[in-house]
């Protein structure tokens, strides 16, 4: 289950993602978590997925 409150989602999935999946569809296949929902989530805190650093940023 990942976090609701969207700075601790921020930080867990930022964290998912350098230490355990090379991209962002790799991590939401793996969670069973909706690609499209997350990003939305974080845009709101006005971070988006950067391909390059495989981070939210």
């Amino acid at each position: 289950m990942i976090p609701r409150d969207p700075a601790m989602l921020l930080s867990y999935i930022n964290t998912q993602l350098r230490d355990h999946y090379p991209s962002l569809e790799e991590l939401c296949q793996s969670l069973e978590v909706d690609k499209t929902d997350l990003e939305e989530r974080l845009a709101e805190l006005d971070y988006h997925y950067a391909s390059e650093q495989n981070q939210f940023i």
